[in-house]
């Protein structure tokens, strides 16, 4: 069974990998936990435009979170250790695992990431596009 494409435009030449980043997305899996936001911070004088994502994880320390990027992948790992034997009388806060991936665009690059008050920030620089004409020779063979 052959799969139509919306990327199959006789004048969208190279976008392959766009298709099958598309596909890849729609198979990932998406729970909602841990919650997040992503913030879209102005640029200034000393800095560009850049992006910002915003995991709540309350209850993961520092050493208990992973954060890599791998083939344009940003992925955010969460392991808790095991608790001292405790007896709960009630237990409504789960200690569970968690793994969130974000897909990046060409050239995005992660400039940080810092836990504050349960709430883990990882920025990221958004690349400025270098805007230029150029004449391409024509080669005759006349």
């Amino acid at each position: 069974m052959s799969r139509i494409s919306g990327l199959n435009s006789p004048y969208l030449l190279g976008f392959d990998d766009i298709e099958r980043l598309l596909e890849r997305i729609s198979r990932s899996p998406s729970n909602g936990y841990p919650p997040y936001n992503i913030e879209r911070i102005a640029a200034n004088a000393e800095r560009p435009e850049s992006l910002r994502i915003v995991l709540a994880v309350a209850g993961f320390a520092a050493d208990d979170l992973e954060v890599t990027v791998e083939a344009s992948q940003l992925t955010i790992r969460g392991r808790q250790g095991e608790p001292g034997r405790r007896d709960y009388l009630h237990q409504g806060i789960a200690a569970r695992q968690f793994q969130r991936s974000f897909v990046l665009a060409d050239g995005m690059e992660v400039t940080g990431a810092e836990l504050e008050n349960g709430l883990l920030a990882i920025t990221l620089t958004r690349p400025q596009p270098q805007r230029e004409a150029r004449r391409i020779k024509i080669n005759s063979q006349e």
